[in-house]
């Protein structure tokens, strides 16, 4: 899409709900849309609405190894709840292989940023870029909300990617915490408070799926 497309699509879906905005992105996808997900807390509200209208939709999971038992043990159980059709992908090393290399996941503090960089390209971005490759989606439907950090804020329900070529939709774009926490009470939808995300560190920090520095650090990594 260009981008007057993508504003127009913008203003024609702001006053839609989130359902009826993964019905406009699968309409748009020929066959090929997918749901990215990590299991953070919420992750259950796009993973539902995404299931409804195409129970089918993979969903691209890319487990770098270093969640905590909670999460893994939350993702289990979304998975069985949502009948999720998971295509996970794991970094070509191993966290205990990390570890041993780096000496573990970085540190959350700004001296360590470029250790986080790196940690994120590693164990997250390439990855990912390869379920993006594999998947080959046209739609990549997300979880990002406006409220969670300075740059999401800065995006809309429809977006163009430009690290991994797909058209962004983001249905609960939006949506405050407590619009989440309605929807979760509403379908019973379960939710994990234990998460943390190294390639992050902080919730107003990109890993670098969302920001334009991902796309260079991976096409570097594959060099």
């Amino acid at each position: 899409m260009t981008a007057a497309q993508i504003a127009q699509a913008n203003a024609e879906l702001r006053d839609q709900s989130p359902l009826e905005v993964v019905r406009w992105a699968i309409a748009q996808a020929g066959g090929r849309a997918i749901v990215s997900t990590n299991f953070r807390p919420y992750e259950a509200v796009v993973l539902h609405l995404a299931t409804q209208v195409q129970p089918d939709i993979p969903v691209l999971w890319v487990d770098h190894g270093y969640n905590k038992p909670a999460t893994y043990r939350h993702a289990e159980e979304v998975k069985a709840l949502l009948k999720l059709n998971i295509k996970a992908y794991v970094p070509r090393m191993t966290a205990a292989h990390y570890d041993a290399i780096h000496g573990g996941a970085p540190e959350p503090t700004p001296e360590n940023e470029e250790r986080i960089k790196a940690f994120s390209t590693v164990m997250k971005l390439e990855p990912f870029q390869r379920g993006m490759r594999e998947l080959a989606p046209t739609i990549w439907i997300t979880g990002l909300r406006e409220v969670q950090n300075p740059n999401r804020a800065g995006l809309d329900i429809v977006s163009a990617d430009g690290n991994f070529g797909a058209l962004k939709i983001s249905p609960v774009f939006r949506w405050t915490d407590r619009d989440m926490n309605a929807y979760c009470e509403q379908h019973a939808l379960p939710n994990e408070w234990d998460y943390f995300d190294p390639a992050k560190a902080d919730e107003k920090r990109e890993c670098g799926l969302h920001a334009a520095w991902g796309g260079a650090a991976v096409a570097g990594d594959r060099k």
